[in-house]
Parts: structure tokens; sequence; C-alpha cells
């Protein structure tokens, strides 16, 4: 399956609103009632997946001064192809000067045997803010994840803030120290724009002040309500 959801939130003056919000299965956006001059939006998986073989793209456009806040409301099962097949989810951002996008998903599973790539891309204006969140579950209970790949590639103002790679699901690598040293659940938050935070670390988690701007918190754990306590501001 394919499917492009597409966003647009412009600034009218007064308050943030929505002049694109197209939805396709199953990537579906929700308005909400706003908090202020922020718009607010849910994404629902409205059908199982990504599934193997899907390739899911959603694009987000904030335009100059407008407010966006983007949310999921239940967690992301990966799962396998009937015949192997690969899955794809890219979400492509954009913000402009003085725009501000939370980007803030549920986790997501990655189930046995599934093979899921997932792609964050964003392009923001030198005195723009993000802040956006992705929590990776390896299995379900009891279950052998399958493998992920997971890219983070962020610029502002042209500048290059964070571009990273992960790949997890291979059970010798994934207990090492190098990599998830055998917790089963990574969550990784980045603030771009924001009050400017001093290097940190605490048992399983870190924060770094990145070079082009902004920090990049991460927290490993035995399960996501751990990890994401570690995440909050």
């Amino acid at each position: 399956m394919k499917a492009h959801a597409r966003l647009t939130a412009c600034f009218d003056g007064s308050r943030t609103v929505l002049r694109e919000l197209r939805s396709m299965a199953p990537l579906t956006l929700f308005p909400r009632r706003g908090r202020g001059s922020t718009a607010v939006v849910h994404l629902v998986n409205s059908a199982t997946s990504p599934l193997g073989g899907d390739d899911l793209l959603l694009t987000v456009h904030v335009g100059p001064g407008a407010s966006l806040r983007l949310s999921g409301v239940a967690a992301t099962l990966a799962l396998p192809g009937l015949h192997g097949e690969a899955s794809l989810s890219t979400v492509d951002v954009v913000v402009e000067p003085g725009g501000s996008l939370e980007y803030l998903p549920e986790p997501t599973v990655i189930t046995a045997r599934a093979r899921h790539t997932a792609v964050f891309r964003g392009e923001l204006a030198s005195d723009a803010y993000l802040r956006t969140r992705e929590v990776l579950v390896l299995g379900r209970a009891g279950e052998a994840p399958g493998s992920l790949t997971t890219t983070q590639s962020v610029t502002r103002g042209g500048v290059p803030v964070l571009r990273q790679t992960l790949s997890v699901g291979d059970a010798g690598l994934d207990a090492s120290l190098a990599v998830l040293a055998g917790r089963r659940v990574l969550a990784t938050d980045l603030v771009v724009g924001g009050p400017d935070h001093p290097a940190a670390s605490g048992e399983w988690w870190s924060r770094t002040p990145l070079a082009g701007g902004g920090t990049l918190t991460t927290s490993l754990a035995p399960d996501a309500v751990t990890a994401l306590k570690a995440l909050s501001p």
C-alpha cells in the first residue's frame, strides 16, 4: 500500500489555521481544539500499518509564525509482510520563519519478522522551533523483534543539526553496550530552537547539546513508560 497524507498550517494574524488537511488511509489526520494560537492535530492509523510492502509518507508544512502540535493517539505496530517484504514510513517537515512544530507520535513496536525503515527529514528556518520524539519498542511482550532502520536528518537555516541512522534487530548487537545494552525500549527527544541546556546524564539516559543548535536526549529502558520519563522537559 502507498499513502501520502499532507498537512499545512498557516498563521492568520491571530491564530494558526489548517490550510490543508489531507488524509489517506492508513494515515488519518483529525483536527482538535487548539491551545491559544496553536493548532492541534491527531495522527491516527485507520488501518493496520505499517505492513510489509507499505510505503507511507506524511508531509507537514508550518508557515511563517504558525504553531502546530501533531501527536499520535495509539502505538504503531510494524508488521511483517506475507512474503517478507520491507515497509517504509517517511515524515517530511518544513517549518518556515517564526514557525513552531511539536511532532510527538506514540511508540512504534517492531514485531517479529517485520522489516521496517523509518525516516524523519526536517528543514527549519533559522528562527524556527521543532520538538520531535521517537520511541522504539523491540517486540511485543515475550517476542523477539524484527529489524528496524531509523534515520533522522534535520537542518536549520541550511545548517545540519542532526544526521543519524540506527539499525536494530540483531540480538547480538542489541545486547552490546555500544547499542542497546539489552534494553527493550529506545527513546529520543530532539529540541531545536528552544532554550539552551547543558549536557547531562543519569541512569541509562543522556542529554547532548548539538553543534548546530538544539539538544538530543536519549533514553534506554525496559519499558516505554520508564523511557518517556527521562524525556520529560
